[in-house]
Order: C-alpha cells, then structure tokens, then sequence
C-alpha cells in the first residue's frame, strides 16, 4: 500500500499490505494510550491507520484489546487469525490474543509480569503457570520477545511507563513501516510529564527489540 499522496514533504513509499496490530492488556496498563501513540506516529509518518478499543467488564482490572490497522484501511477491527503482531501487556491476556489473532508465523511481544484478576486473588480461580502460558504462545508464534516491561520502566524511575517501553519493542523489530523517530515525537506529544524518563524507557525498549530481532530472545 502507497501512504497517503498529496502530504506536503511525506515521501511515497510502499507498504506491501495492511499492518495488523493487536495489544492486549488489563485496564490500567495504558495499552490503549499505547494505540493511541502508536496510531498518532503512522498518521505523522503519511499512513491511514484506525485504531479502535475493546474493554472488559471493569475499565480498571478488566481485559482491554486495542486494534491497530496501518495501511490502505477501511474497518478499525483485527479480523481472527490476521494479526501480524500480538503487543501483550500481560501473559494471559497476551495468550488470548494471540490465540483470537495471531496468524501463522505472526510476531509476539508478551509482558511476563502477570496482573492477578479479583478472581484469582479471592481464591475462586487460579492462574496458569507462566511457563505454560509462555510455551503456548512459543508454539503459536513465528518469533517471541518476552519481557518484563514493567521492570524496565522500574529502572528509569517510571513504573508506569511499561507501555512505552513496550511501543520501543515494537520499533526494535524494525516491522513498523517507518522510523522510530516518529514514534520519539508521538510519545513527546502524548505524555508530558516524565518525558525524559518515558524517552529513556522507550530507548531500552528499542534495544530490547533490536536484540529480538537478531533473533536474542529476551
């Protein structure tokens, strides 16, 4: 796909097809800002995108999917099996995901730091082991870049950042079909406080999805 024509100093360049994009997460992790982000730096890059949201039951504490499409796009949904990449906040919703969207081959990104739901910590259900949950997405995934996100973003003095963190993952990979410069000025225009430590975040991101990309799993 062409990006769109006629933005003044936007080069032509191809995009084979549409880019499909799922993250997932639970409310609060800021998966949907991260849609948001990432939707903001196609459009400042000269692509279509939709970006649409999917809440659970509870806004805070209840599964959220985001739903990115970059390219010549007309519906704001994922169709099932399509996804090129899974951006998984969490294990097991990132699991979910991956098992609704991902198609064959597709990418993961999968935050390992589990988020226990009411039902969990009241002890009316359990959570699977982190090693299942991570072998079955191994087993449905071409290429998986696990991480602690939330970890990462502890040690530039900004927990809340994972996202961000997350969105340099992605950048890494080098499967976003423009620089990740445009992301660097989406991320200044959508978080105004704590810009310096969400830029460092994002740079760790970054090259944590580097090293996934020569094929270091992290």
């Amino acid at each position: 796909m062409k990006r769109d024509e006629g933005r003044k100093g936007v080069p032509e360049v191809q995009l084979q097809k549409v880019l499909e994009i799922v993250i997932s997460g639970v409310g609060g992790q800021g998966n949907v800002r991260a849609a948001q982000m990432l939707g903001a730096a196609a459009v400042k890059a000269g692509f279509k995108v939709r970006v649409s949201d999917v809440f659970g039951i509870a806004q805070r504490g209840g599964p959220v999917l985001s739903h990115v499409r970059i390219g010549e796009v007309h519906g704001a949904m994922v169709s099932a099996h399509s996804a090129d990449i899974v951006m998984g906040m969490e294990p097991m919703e990132a699991l979910r995901a991956v098992s609704s969207f991902l198609k064959v081959g597709g990418t993961v990104i999968i935050g390992t730091r589990p988020v226990y739901p009411v039902e969990v910590n009241t002890g009316k259900a359990s959570y699977p082991a982190l090693e299942d949950v991570m072998k079955a997405v191994r087993m449905a995934a071409g290429r998986v870049i696990a991480l602690d996100p939330t970890g990462v973003a502890s040690s530039v003095g900004m927990p809340m950042a994972a996202n961000v963190v997350m969105l340099g993952v992605l950048a890494g990979t080098g499967m976003l079909p423009f620089e990740p410069d445009h992301l660097r000025v989406s991320i200044r225009e959508h978080i105004p406080r704590g810009l310096e430590e969400n830029m460092m975040a994002f740079e760790k991101g970054l090259a944590i999805g580097r090293e996934g990309a020569a094929g270091l799993e992290k």
